[in-house]
Protein backbone atom coordinates (compact mmCIF):
# COMPACT_ATOMS: atom_id res chain seq x y z
CA UNK A 1 0.00 0.00 0.00
CA UNK A 2 1.17 3.23 -1.07
CA UNK A 3 -0.75 6.14 0.45
CA UNK A 4 -0.90 9.42 -1.61
CA UNK A 5 1.30 12.69 -1.59
CA UNK A 6 -0.10 16.12 -0.25
CA UNK A 7 -0.03 17.42 -4.09
CA UNK A 8 -1.53 14.05 -5.46
CA UNK A 9 -4.27 14.14 -3.06
CA UNK A 10 -4.67 17.88 -4.47
CA UNK A 11 -4.98 16.89 -7.89
CA UNK A 12 -7.64 14.14 -6.96
CA UNK A 13 -9.40 16.73 -5.52
CA UNK A 14 -9.44 19.01 -8.66
CA UNK A 15 -10.28 16.62 -11.05
CA UNK A 16 -13.86 16.23 -9.78
CA UNK A 17 -14.53 20.55 -9.67
CA UNK A 18 -16.56 21.34 -12.89
CA UNK A 19 -16.15 23.66 -15.46
CA UNK A 20 -17.34 27.52 -14.51
CA UNK A 21 -16.95 26.34 -10.58
CA UNK A 22 -16.44 29.08 -8.59
CA UNK A 23 -14.34 27.64 -5.46
CA UNK A 24 -12.52 28.48 -2.24
CA UNK A 25 -9.08 27.04 -1.46
CA UNK A 26 -9.02 27.24 2.60
CA UNK A 27 -5.62 27.23 4.20
CA UNK A 28 -3.31 24.73 3.60
CA UNK A 29 -3.43 21.38 1.89
CA UNK A 30 -6.27 22.83 -0.43
CA UNK A 31 -4.55 25.83 -1.92
CA UNK A 32 -2.45 23.13 -3.59
CA UNK A 33 -5.25 22.36 -5.77
CA UNK A 34 -5.04 25.30 -7.87
CA UNK A 35 -1.69 23.76 -9.46
CA UNK A 36 -4.22 21.01 -10.92
CA UNK A 37 -6.73 22.66 -12.93
CA UNK A 38 -7.65 19.31 -15.21
CA UNK A 39 -7.27 20.59 -18.59
CA UNK A 40 -10.20 22.04 -21.02
CA UNK A 41 -11.62 23.74 -17.84
CA UNK A 42 -12.16 27.04 -16.58
CA UNK A 43 -12.47 27.03 -12.49
CA UNK A 44 -12.13 30.43 -10.99
CA UNK A 45 -10.31 30.00 -7.81
CA UNK A 46 -11.33 32.10 -4.71
CA UNK A 47 -9.83 33.14 -1.43
CA UNK A 48 -11.00 34.90 1.29
CA UNK A 49 -8.19 37.33 1.66
CA UNK A 50 -9.83 39.04 -1.14
CA UNK A 51 -9.03 37.06 -4.51
CA UNK A 52 -11.06 35.89 -7.10
CA UNK A 53 -9.24 34.09 -10.13
CA UNK A 54 -6.23 32.67 -7.87
CA UNK A 55 -3.93 30.73 -10.48
CA UNK A 56 -1.37 27.81 -9.37
CA UNK A 57 1.65 28.72 -7.17
CA UNK A 58 4.06 31.05 -8.91
CA UNK A 59 7.23 29.21 -10.83
CA UNK A 60 11.05 30.16 -9.48
CA UNK A 61 11.68 33.42 -10.31
CA UNK A 62 8.34 34.91 -10.85
CA UNK A 63 7.21 35.42 -7.33
CA UNK A 64 5.50 38.77 -6.52
CA UNK A 65 5.58 39.59 -2.81
CA UNK A 66 2.11 41.45 -3.12
CA UNK A 67 0.36 38.86 -4.36
CA UNK A 68 -0.63 36.28 -1.24
CA UNK A 69 -3.68 33.86 -0.62
CA UNK A 70 -5.12 33.26 2.75
CA UNK A 71 -2.26 31.42 4.54
CA UNK A 72 0.20 33.91 3.34
CA UNK A 73 1.88 32.09 0.69
CA UNK A 74 2.85 33.33 -2.49
CA UNK A 75 0.56 33.08 -5.46
CA UNK A 76 -0.54 33.99 -9.12
CA UNK A 77 -3.68 35.83 -11.02
CA UNK A 78 -5.01 34.23 -13.98
CA UNK A 79 -6.26 36.58 -16.88
CA UNK A 80 -8.79 38.68 -15.27
CA UNK A 81 -8.09 37.70 -11.99
CA UNK A 82 -8.43 40.65 -9.27
CA UNK A 83 -7.93 41.52 -5.78
CA UNK A 84 -10.22 43.35 -3.25
CA UNK A 85 -11.14 43.82 0.27
CA UNK A 86 -11.78 40.79 2.60
CA UNK A 87 -14.60 42.16 3.22
CA UNK A 88 -15.76 41.76 -0.44
CA UNK A 89 -14.53 38.33 -0.14
CA UNK A 90 -16.75 37.39 3.31
CA UNK A 91 -19.93 38.82 1.20
CA UNK A 92 -19.12 36.43 -2.16
CA UNK A 93 -19.21 33.33 1.07
CA UNK A 94 -21.99 34.67 2.97
CA UNK A 95 -24.28 35.33 0.04
CA UNK A 96 -23.78 31.76 -1.07
CA UNK A 97 -22.09 32.61 -4.38
CA UNK A 98 -19.55 29.67 -4.04
CA UNK A 99 -20.13 26.67 -5.45
CA UNK A 100 -17.84 24.55 -3.43
CA UNK A 101 -15.30 25.24 -0.64
CA UNK A 102 -12.35 22.96 -0.23
CA UNK A 103 -10.86 22.99 3.19
CA UNK A 104 -8.64 21.33 5.18
CA UNK A 105 -9.45 19.43 8.73
CA UNK A 106 -8.64 17.94 12.13
CA UNK A 107 -11.64 15.65 12.29
CA UNK A 108 -14.63 14.29 10.06
CA UNK A 109 -17.52 12.76 11.91
CA UNK A 110 -19.67 10.29 9.92
CA UNK A 111 -22.59 12.49 10.01
CA UNK A 112 -20.50 15.16 7.98
CA UNK A 113 -19.45 17.54 11.29
CA UNK A 114 -16.44 19.18 10.32
CA UNK A 115 -13.98 20.19 12.92
CA UNK A 116 -11.09 22.07 11.55
CA UNK A 117 -10.47 25.26 13.53
CA UNK A 118 -9.13 24.38 17.11
CA UNK A 119 -7.57 21.32 18.87
CA UNK A 120 -8.32 23.23 22.40
CA UNK A 121 -3.95 22.45 22.90
CA UNK A 122 -2.82 26.13 24.34
CA UNK A 123 1.01 25.09 22.01
CA UNK A 124 -1.00 25.08 19.01
CA UNK A 125 -3.22 28.54 18.61
CA UNK A 126 -6.94 28.20 17.02
CA UNK A 127 -7.34 29.26 13.36
CA UNK A 128 -10.27 31.12 13.63
CA UNK A 129 -10.80 32.36 10.28
CA UNK A 130 -13.07 31.95 7.21
CA UNK A 131 -13.99 27.98 7.93
CA UNK A 132 -17.21 28.85 9.84
CA UNK A 133 -18.24 31.13 7.23
CA UNK A 134 -17.88 28.48 4.23
CA UNK A 135 -19.28 25.45 5.73
CA UNK A 136 -22.69 27.27 5.89
CA UNK A 137 -22.01 29.59 3.05
CA UNK A 138 -20.64 27.21 0.03
CA UNK A 139 -23.20 25.16 -1.40
CA UNK A 140 -20.76 22.23 -1.36
CA UNK A 141 -18.13 21.30 1.22
CA UNK A 142 -15.63 19.33 0.53
CA UNK A 143 -12.34 18.58 2.56
CA UNK A 144 -8.86 17.10 2.18
CA UNK A 145 -7.23 15.13 5.20
CA UNK A 146 -4.74 12.74 5.55
CA UNK A 147 -6.63 9.44 6.73
CA UNK A 148 -5.06 9.47 10.60
CA UNK A 149 -2.95 11.65 12.73
CA UNK A 150 0.75 11.38 12.37
CA UNK A 151 0.33 9.01 15.54
CA UNK A 152 -2.02 6.78 13.85
CA UNK A 153 -5.56 8.31 15.76
CA UNK A 154 -7.93 8.52 13.32
CA UNK A 155 -9.36 11.79 11.71
CA UNK A 156 -12.31 9.91 10.43
CA UNK A 157 -14.35 9.67 13.62
CA UNK A 158 -18.12 8.55 14.97
CA UNK A 159 -18.52 11.91 16.53
CA UNK A 160 -15.63 14.86 16.73
CA UNK A 161 -13.40 15.03 19.89
CA UNK A 162 -12.76 18.89 18.75
CA UNK A 163 -14.85 21.84 18.79
CA UNK A 164 -17.21 21.67 15.73
CA UNK A 165 -16.89 24.02 12.89
CA UNK A 166 -20.03 23.58 11.97
CA UNK A 167 -22.62 20.25 11.15
CA UNK A 168 -23.59 17.85 9.20
CA UNK A 169 -21.95 20.19 6.31
CA UNK A 170 -19.34 17.75 4.32
CA UNK A 171 -20.23 16.38 1.34
CA UNK A 172 -16.80 14.44 0.08
CA UNK A 173 -13.89 13.91 2.07
CA UNK A 174 -10.32 13.26 0.24
CA UNK A 175 -7.52 11.12 2.32
CA UNK A 176 -4.27 9.86 1.47
CA UNK A 177 -5.66 6.61 1.29
CA UNK A 178 -9.22 6.73 0.03
CA UNK A 179 -12.21 9.06 -1.73
CA UNK A 180 -15.28 9.04 1.18
CA UNK A 181 -18.45 10.03 0.42
CA UNK A 182 -20.83 11.57 3.82
CA UNK A 183 -24.48 10.13 2.91
CA UNK A 184 -27.69 9.43 4.67
CA UNK A 185 -26.65 6.29 5.10
CA UNK A 186 -23.21 6.32 6.76
CA UNK A 187 -20.06 7.52 4.60
CA UNK A 188 -19.54 5.66 1.21
CA UNK A 189 -16.19 4.74 0.11
CA UNK A 190 -15.90 5.41 -3.36
CA UNK A 191 -11.84 4.82 -4.24
CA UNK A 192 -9.01 2.87 -1.90
CA UNK A 193 -5.27 3.30 -3.04
CA UNK A 194 -3.89 -0.07 -4.47
CA UNK A 195 -3.06 -2.58 -1.73
CA UNK A 196 -6.12 -1.68 0.35
CA UNK A 197 -8.85 -3.32 1.25
CA UNK A 198 -11.97 -2.03 3.32
CA UNK A 199 -11.00 -4.09 6.82
CA UNK A 200 -7.65 -2.44 5.91
CA UNK A 201 -9.74 1.26 5.71
CA UNK A 202 -11.77 0.19 8.55
CA UNK A 203 -8.99 -0.25 10.85
CA UNK A 204 -7.40 2.94 10.49
CA UNK A 205 -11.52 5.17 10.55
CA UNK A 206 -13.59 5.22 13.74
CA UNK A 207 -16.41 6.01 11.37
CA UNK A 208 -18.23 2.90 10.11
CA UNK A 209 -17.32 2.51 6.46
CA UNK A 210 -19.55 1.20 3.51
CA UNK A 211 -17.96 -0.22 0.56
CA UNK A 212 -19.90 1.14 -2.46
CA UNK A 213 -20.76 -1.34 -5.35
CA UNK A 214 -18.83 0.54 -7.97
CA UNK A 215 -15.56 1.48 -5.59
CA UNK A 216 -12.37 2.57 -7.73
CA UNK A 217 -8.54 1.67 -7.22
CA UNK A 218 -7.56 5.61 -5.88
CA UNK A 219 -4.84 6.44 -8.41
CA UNK A 220 -2.82 9.83 -9.37
CA UNK A 221 -0.19 10.78 -11.40
CA UNK A 222 3.58 11.65 -9.85
CA UNK A 223 2.60 15.20 -9.81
Amino acid sequence: MKPLTRRQMAWRAAQDLEDGAYVNLGIGLPTLCSDFVPEGREIVFHSENGILGMGPAPKPGEEDPDLINAGKQLTTLVPGGTYFHHNDAFLMIRGGHLDVALLGAFEVSQGGDLANWTTEDPNFPPGVGGAMDLAVGAREVRVLVEHTTKDGKPRIRKSCVYPLTAPHCVKRIYTNLAVLDVTREGIVVREMVAGLDLAGLQALTEATLILANDWKKLEAPAV
